[in-house]
């Protein structure tokens, strides 16, 4: 059996050689993470590609480590299980959905915080805020720092898709036992995926200011792949394996 199937060890290369990249861009004073990132809708940066090209992009070196990690050790066995076109068709869309996500809830962020200042505050987040964070800077109003934020930062990294690769995993082995640092009992696939399911969800409602962390956007990815594998099982003519 091939360890590293075709588009696992392509997307592999491809995410590392993004952030080789991004890495020589940016001591050449360009930001490729700003560029191709996933910017708020209605920001003046945002385009459509983003909603792809953001998910190969990543903030730092663990941060892709761990992702593609998690692509090799378990989005190998899924595209051993489904083949690569399916692979990469789920892969794709539990990225996307993920990006989509957190668009709408950036976009609740955006209105409320926008309710809570006034029209020159505002207007000095749209003239003034993409300037700032260039240089690094921010506004000192704490709720127009947050507005800037969500207008003018991006999202970045595979998370989105690699958690709808854990979703399908423990959907198509619960029972496979697996051990996960720092326990020091194995646990089973389906416990694993229900426990970081809910720890995402805790993190996102919580709002800490100082999380960076798109916790809507990975439960968006396994939202997604869920409804996507549920509607191939439903569409299966025998030839498909989705769920255990």
């Amino acid at each position: 059996m091939n360890l590293l199937p075709t588009v696992t060890k392509n997307l592999l290369i491809i995410n590392v050689l993004m952030f080789l990249g991004a890495l020589v861009a940016e001591r050449y004073g360009f930001d490729l993470g700003d560029y191709l990132g996933l910017h708020f809708i209605l920001s003046d940066r945002f385009n459509a590609a983003q909603f792809v090209t953001y998910m190969f992009m990543h903030g730092g070196f663990m941060h892709v480590f761990f992702n593609m990690f998690a692509v090799w050790m378990f989005g190998r066995i899924l595209e051993q299980v489904w083949g690569p076109k399916r692979f990469l068709t789920y892969y794709l869309v539990c990225g996307i959905g993920a990006g989509i996500i957190q668009e709408l809830v950036t976009g609740i962020h955006y209105y409320t915080l926008q309710a809570g200042l006034s029209p020159e505050a505002v207007e000095a987040v749209m003239n003034e805020g993409a300037k700032a964070l260039q240089n690094n800077m921010n506004f000192v109003d704490p709720a127009m720092a947050s507005l800037n934020l969500v207008l003018n930062g991006s999202t970045v990294g595979a998370s989105g898709a690699v958690y709808g690769i854990l979703l399908a995993f423990g959907m198509l082995f619960p029972n496979e036992r697996m051990f996960i640092f720092p326990l020091p009992f194995p646990i089973k696939a389906k416990w694993f995926v229900i426990g970081y399911a809910v720890i995402e969800l805790y993190a996102g409602l919580a709002n800490n200011p100082a999380d960076n962390v798109a916790h809507f956007a990975h439960l968006g990815g396994m939202i997604f792949g869920f409804f996507l594998i549920m509607y191939w099982k439903k569409n299966n003519r025998g030839n498909g394996y989705y769920y255990n």
